[in-house]
């Protein structure tokens, strides 16, 4: 696990940084092979997914290249090669559907570059 990332994590303010936590366990027990980087400012995984405290909630990043038009759809943003999910509270968490989300993601796409 990146030092960086967790200095990221604990400097954010509630509620944002339970969301990060949470999220940040998803995707490391969802997928324990990815590899956490510290990258533009933000956590990092694999250059597939990507994870932001911003103002009042906090994105969830997902490459989204090699995806179909309604797979697409699962997030926001119009993105071609990232897409988002927004997280205002702990509550907006589905661990299963972001567990589905992670393991589509890693198995269709290429990386945002």
């Amino acid at each position: 696990m990146s030092q960086k990332v967790e200095e990221y994590i604990n400097k954010q303010e509630l509620p944002k940084k339970e969301i990060l936590l949470i999220l940040r366990e998803l995707i490391l027990r969802t997928l324990p092979e990815i590899k956490e980087d510290f990258k533009l400012g933000v956590p990092w995984y694999e250059e597939k997914f990507y994870l932001v405290a911003l103002k009042d909630h906090v994105n969830m990043g997902f490459a989204v290249k090699g995806l179909s038009k309604s797979e697409m759809d699962f997030f926001e943003g119009k993105g071609k090669l990232m897409r988002h999910r927004k997280y205002y509270s702990a509550n907006d968490i589905s661990k299963q559907d972001i567990a589905k989300l992670l393991k589509l993601v890693a198995k269709k796409t290429t990386t945002c570059h």
